[in-house]
């Protein structure tokens, strides 16, 4: 059990520290931006656009609050991600690391 505990301590570490170097270098805002435009690209955007009128539609405005409508929404948006769109991030992410020598 102490075994698990330590690795999930090194692991949130592992990823602030990436984390911490993909903001430092201006990366993280590069991905984001390529992230941005490939959704555009394939259509999710309007995809979920489409998906909130509809809720706002079935629910009524009223009775609709941001949060409620972020909830709903959200596991819907990641599942409509192309993987070829989280595969070309991924990779962006893996060229990132294998160019940093002090991670």
């Amino acid at each position: 059990m102490a075994d698990l505990q330590e690795r999930k301590i090194k692991d949130a570490q592992m990823r602030a520290t990436i984390n911490q170097k993909l903001v430092e270098t201006g990366e993280r805002e590069r991905l984001k931006e390529l992230l941005r435009t490939r959704l555009v690209e394939c259509g999710w955007r309007d995809q979920l656009k489409a998906h909130c009128k509809d809720i706002v539609q079935q629910k009524g405005l009223e009775h609709v609050t941001v949060d409620d409508l972020v909830a709903e929404i959200t596991p819907k948006g990641r599942a409509l991600v192309p993987d070829n769109v989280k595969k070309e991030l991924l990779q962006r992410i893996r060229t990132f690391l294998s160019q940093q020598s002090n991670i």
